[in-house]
């Protein structure tokens, strides 16, 4: 196994056989490797591969390239502007996503858990780049899939196939409705619509760092109202303040 300067580690799981993918009956498999078993456990924990038999992910496993890769604590997985030509499945381990404004005056940290699979709506479309940038917390496991595979599979197994279609119909239909929402009148309601309109996932830690004037512009509102809610916020625990930070805990108790 080769191991780069940077920690990374880059080991092949299986490569394609001669033969093309095709369907199969369900039946027990006495000469798989345990190492296919093993990759057949953590895709399945995936969007992706969900709704498979336990034959056909056991085909995918032996007939697919898939590369390893592990990372210790602190080491960065991608960047933000980065050409996105594979799929990051997080397997295990924690992560920090940090995505930024346009013009930089703010961005948003999160703290995600596996299984996770980062943007794979960036892999077609307009724009091929990623537009977060995402360190290792812990150490992380990740499985990758190069976009060569990813189009392979989407062409030989149906299942796949329709998996990422309604995946990224979902994500779509999510965003398309976002502006269409009701507001809600208070203006701490509205805080807490900003934070979670500029996170990946609506539950966990965030750490939002934006300066006060900014954060009442994006409400549509006064600094000194902003001052007041945000305090009153964190006099309830919902968030902690510091200079030019704002920490949230736990993003889901804004909302009960």
């Amino acid at each position: 196994m080769e191991q780069s300067q940077t920690g990374k580690e880059h080991s092949p799981v299986s490569r394609r056989n001669a033969m093309p993918l095709h369907p199969i009956m369900e039946k027990s498999q006495p000469n798989i490797p345990r190492s296919q078993f093993r990759l057949y456990e953590q895709l399945s924990q995936f969007t992706l591969f969900q709704g498979m038999s336990r034959a056909e992910l056991l085909q995918v496993a032996g007939n697919t390239r898939f590369d390893f890769q592990k990372l210790g604590p602190g080491l960065q997985v991608l960047k933000e502007g980065e050409v996105a030509n594979k799929l990051y499945f997080l397997v295990s381990g924690v992560i920090d996503v940090t995505t930024c404004s346009d013009d930089r005056s703010y961005q948003v940290d999160e703290r995600l858990q596996a299984p996770w699979l980062m943007q794979p709506e960036v892999l077609f479309g307009l724009s091929f780049r990623y537009t977060y940038s995402v360190r290792t917390h812990t150490e992380c496991h990740f499985i990758l899939l190069s976009k060569d595979e990813v189009l392979r599979l989407f062409d030989d197994i149906l299942t796949f196939r329709l998996n990422l279609l309604n995946l990224l119909s979902t994500l779509a239909q999510q965003r398309g409705h976002r502006p269409w929402r009701r507001v809600s009148p208070p203006l701490t309601d509205r805080i807490a619509r900003f934070f979670t309109d500029h996170s990946h996932y609506p539950a966990g830690r965030k750490e939002v760092h934006i300066l006060m004037e900014r954060l009442a512009v994006e409400v549509n509102d006064s600094r000194l109202d902003v001052s007041r809610a945000l305090n009153d916020m964190q006099r309830r625990g919902l968030v902690e303040l510091h200079r030019g930070r704002i920490v949230i805990p736990s993003l889901e108790r804004l909302f009960m």
